[in-house]
């Protein structure tokens, strides 16, 4: 039985510790200890430590007694976090998507003899695993990803609900969107290329410019055409422009009444409450994953997931926790199992590229009840 270390008791971090606690010894640390109190009371087989892991001392000293870590802290901790993961030598699973480059870390990670696989939630995450999957199937000219997390009870303005930070959510509305158009990397502002979208469980929805690529980008160079889009409701990529034109998103400080404060900070406390995502909120995580290229027998192929999950009653779990966490401790096994061993810094891309890892992914996930459901269709050359 390993010893596991979860860091981060969100919804997403506590639904990682609760499945892996059914093969494992875990423990799991925040610096909120009504959190953990909370997570304690649900789940009585689950070791708690108060942590803030922003004290590195602190965190080198927690990590000491445990044989494998699952990072789960707010995007903006990620990197150091991971990085004092991997000079204390432990192996790590990570959903934290700070804004960083990863790679960054590969030859610490290596030279520590650590395996450090990152970015692993459903987008990037899974959209990364079954890329990588394909890319050793077909020789690929397109890749789209569109997906969102999202309410079944639109409320007025947002009509959105996250079980992440509000500011993890503004940084995905702030940070320049980065996409491959005929071979070249563009940059555009999030929120750009608005498109309304139609799917079959959820109606229509506006796609736009995020910066969820990442690793991709320098993993899978040769693939001319990638792009990845987030869907929200009609209407809230107007509002959200509105605050973020207004300069509510900004981190430069202003004074009001002797006191120093960002506008980001503001507005995150703000949209805390607005955007809260309830224990036991009916939501839904709709993505769909989209390649084409050559097949073996010189014939255009086009492959496409199409994700449709929603809040679980019987686990009372988010379906974003879900497909996000599930996807996470799906890889974390595969890695304890032995089924994955290389040292350095991983992408998913890099863990779905090796048959076995993808279909042990698959499976991990349908045994919890999250399908992906694939179509394909080849024209004939």
């Amino acid at each position: 039985m390993t010893n596991i270390l979860v860091l981060g008791a969100g919804m997403v971090g506590s639904t990682m510790a609760a499945d892996l606690s059914k093969k494992h010894k875990l423990t799991i640390a925040d610096k909120n200890i009504e959190r953990l109190e909370y997570i304690k009371g649900k789940h009585p087989s689950i070791s708690i430590v108060h942590l803030d892991v922003s004290d590195r001392e602190k965190l080198k000293s927690a990590l000491s007694t445990f044989d494998f870590v699952v990072c789960a802290v707010p995007g903006f901790l990620g990197f150091q976090t991971i990085k004092t993961i991997i000079e204390a030598g432990k192996n790590v699973v990570d959903i934290s998507f700070f804004p960083e480059n990863a790679l960054e870390l590969d030859a610490l990670a290596k030279s520590n003899g650590v395996t450090a696989i990152v970015d692993c939630g459903v987008a990037p995450g899974m959209h990364n695993i079954i890329l990588g999957y394909y890319n050793e199937k077909l020789k690929l000219t397109d890749f789209e990803t569109l997906v969102g997390g999202l309410p079944k009870v639109k409320k007025w303005p947002f009509n959105y609900k996250a079980p992440f930070s509000p500011s993890d959510v503004i940084e995905e509305y702030t940070r320049p969107a980065r996409y491959v158009e005929n071979g070249n990397i563009i940059i555009r502002d999030a929120l750009t290329d608005c498109e309304l979208i139609e799917f079959d469980q959820v109606g229509t929805l506006e796609s736009f410019n995020s910066d969820g690529l990442r690793s991709i980008l320098f993993t899978m160079p040769h693939i001319k055409n990638m792009k990845e889009k987030t869907l929200r409701y009609p209407g809230h990529v107007e509002y959200v422009k509105v605050l973020k034109d207004s300069g509510f998103f900004s981190e430069k400080k202003i004074t009001i009444n002797g006191t120093e404060i960002s506008p980001l900070d503001f507005t995150s406390k703000i949209l805390f409450n607005e955007w809260k995502l309830g224990e036991t909120e009916q939501e839904l995580t709709v993505m769909r994953v989209s390649m084409k290229g050559e097949n073996k027998n010189g014939e255009i192929e086009e492959v496409v997931y199409n994700l449709y999950d929603e809040y679980c009653p019987e686990t009372q779990t988010s379906s974003m926790a879900r497909t996000t966490g599930y996807t996470a401790t799906a890889v974390a096994n595969l890695f304890l199992e032995g089924l994955f061993t290389e040292k350095g810094i991983f992408p998913p891309e890099l863990i779905g590229k090796h048959e076995p890892c993808f279909d042990y992914i698959l499976n991990y996930l349908a045994a919890r009840n999250v399908h992906y459901v694939k179509t394909t269709t080849v024209q004939k050359s």
